[in-house]
């Protein structure tokens, strides 16, 4: 007689193109196990923009789909494709979560703006008069809409590009919140301030590490490889509170995970012990 195979009755899966690196499925499979949620699997998929919406038609409903992480470059072409659009990935016009219903519903929501804010509130970083951002991208526009809870004062936003500059201005305003741009070159004086965000990739502000001042705010650096970035290190030896891409990682993670599978809180100490045990194989 052979022996029996409890059978996959969940999936998810990030999608995103090159998907090699992401440390998702890590994540998320150590939260099944932690949650005891035998049957459930999660993987990935390299997918291009073009080829998102016939994924999506292609899915078997038989196939236990609960839904899919979405990074770069997914987040917004996904939009059009679905039936509901939570208000945050509205307003930062990014969706990296999308839920699927038994009958086929799609559901897109955002968890980094969440992530941002839960990261740096288990640090103690709860309220602060005045804010900066490091960067004018996708993660950018979360780290605003982010600021916007956390944030009762300006948010400076140093950005290499005018127009960028006025994207962050429009969405700022949008926010509801009061958001300048200032020249990139002038960056390392964000550090001076309580609480500065960077969403830039790997060297984009290691120049600025030889600027932080003798008593630098709490700095919130998005990259988690390699570890810690210039920047980090250089507020780290100078006392500042220091928050990596793996605090963002782990907290947005817990949160999809809570959307997929019902269980909520999720894994969030088995889900973060997983991604640090990867990054430092």
């Amino acid at each position: 007689m052979s022996a029996s195979v409890t059978p996959v009755r969940h999936r998810a899966a990030v999608l995103g193109a090159p998907i090699a690196h992401s440390l998702s499925p890590v994540l998320h499979n150590a939260g099944y196990r932690a949650a005891g949620l035998a049957g459930w699997e999660y993987g990935r998929f390299e997918v291009q923009e073009a080829e998102l919406a016939d994924f999506l038609a292609g899915l078997d409903p038989a196939a236990g789909w609960a839904g899919f992480s979405l990074t770069m470059p997914l987040k917004r072409v996904v939009i059009p494709l679905l039936d509901e659009v939570s208000e945050t990935a509205l307003a930062v016009d990014a969706v990296n979560t999308l839920v699927l219903a038994a009958d086929g519903r799609r559901t897109g929501d955002n968890t980094d703006v969440p992530g941002l804010v839960a990261a740096l509130r288990e640090r103690g970083v709860e309220r602060v008069p005045v804010a900066a951002v490091l960067g004018a991208g996708a993660t950018a526009s979360s780290a605003l809409a982010a600021l916007a809870q956390l944030c009762t004062g300006e948010v400076s936003v140093y950005v290499r590009s005018p127009e960028r500059a006025k994207e962050m201005l429009a969405l700022g305003e949008r926010l509801g919140l009061v958001v300048r741009a200032v020249a990139w070159e002038r960056g390392a004086e964000a550090l001076a301030g309580p609480l500065t965000i960077s969403t830039t990739p790997v060297g984009a502000t290691d120049a600025f590490a030889a600027g932080v001042p003798g008593a630098p705010g709490a700095l919130f650096d998005v990259l988690y490889h390699p570890w810690p970035t210039p920047l980090a290190a250089a507020c780290a030896d100078r006392g500042g509170v220091v928050l990596g891409g793996l605090d963002l990682l782990v907290h947005q993670a817990v949160l999809q995970f809570e959307r997929f599978t019902g269980v909520a809180p999720g894994p969030l100490a088995a889900m973060r012990e997983a991604g640090e045990r990867a990054l430092a194989g």
